[in-house]
């Protein structure tokens, strides 16, 4: 029996596909006598996404299954995942995220059982051709948001008893926002092990993420406000704000060049998704 589902969806992934599954294959084995499936999750894909990851072997106690659906859509092919996914614990994971080999072991090990459980590991940012994108991302990671608590961006799991609820994933823009609001704090779990998870490249593309992260946000309080409850993301105190400015002025600089350009019209796009890469 599968004990561990690892659910891909991908979207003309065909850069990144290869480079994610080899990562989740080399991953620490696992306890003795557990097995793991992983399910690329190939939606409107009009590349070579899905012939790539057909083409990967699985090996040890990984089986890898393509599931192509023709239309696009990340929350539509989660609910195709989740309903032919046959693990007792669900790691939702980016086709551009890669995990470090101890990280699966660690989540199904802190997540199986059947008391509700959300998990995630520590993120590390990868290294971005833009120095603009680098400065803005050696600020942000001093934040609070991603310094504390179990964020999830790019990699979440959870466990069965966790995923019972909600029914289908509802058309959100925030899916890994969606899905730590539906666990309380004392719930979810951070492991100790990393992902590389990459920030987008340059000043335009990263207004636009965060533009589309705050409508994400907005969506949910207003479709869902009742998981605003377990929210526990804090904003950065003065004090922090102080230390950050004088330690890394530039990078702060770039941080709040971007916050502004967010609250004006630069760079509307009528697109939901946005991922500049």
């Amino acid at each position: 029996m599968t004990q561990l589902s690892v659910l891909i969806p991908a979207h003309n992934e065909a850069a990144e596909i290869s480079d994610c599954l080899a990562a989740v294959l080399n991953s620490t084995p696992l306890p003795k006598g557990v097995c793991a499936e992983i399910l690329v999750l190939a939606n409107g894909c009009t590349d070579e996404t899905a012939e790539i990851a057909r083409a990967v072997v699985g090996s040890g106690r990984w089986e890898i299954t393509v599931l192509e659906q023709e239309t696009g859509g990340k929350l539509a092919a989660l609910t195709v995942g989740d309903h032919a996914a046959q693990g007792d614990v669900l790691v939702y994971l980016d086709a551009d995220v890669r995990v470090s080999p101890d990280l699966l072991p660690q989540l199904y090990q802190s997540l199986a059982g059947d008391t509700p459980r959300y998990g995630s590991g520590r993120p590390v940012l990868a290294k971005n051709h833009s120095a603009f994108s680098n400065a803005y991302g050696r600020l942000w990671q001093n934040l609070p948001f991603y310094t504390t608590g179990v964020p999830g961006f790019g990699l979440f799991a959870m466990n069965r008893t966790g995923r019972a609820r909600w029914a289908d994933w509802p058309d959100i823009i925030a899916d890994d926002t969606f899905a730590r609001l539906n666990f309380a704090t004392e719930e979810r779990i951070c492991v100790p092990a990393t992902y590389s998870w990459p920030l987008v490249e340059g000043f335009r593309n990263l207004v636009r993420v965060r533009r589309r992260q705050n409508a994400g946000v907005a969506q949910l309080s207003a479709n869902f406000p009742e998981l605003f409850k377990n929210e526990d993301k804090h904003s950065p105190s003065a004090t922090l704000l102080l230390k950050l400015l004088c330690q890394r002025p530039f990078a702060f600089l770039t941080y709040l060049v971007v916050s502004l350009a967010v609250k004006t019209s630069l760079f509307r796009s009528t697109n939901t998704w946005a991922r500049g890469r």
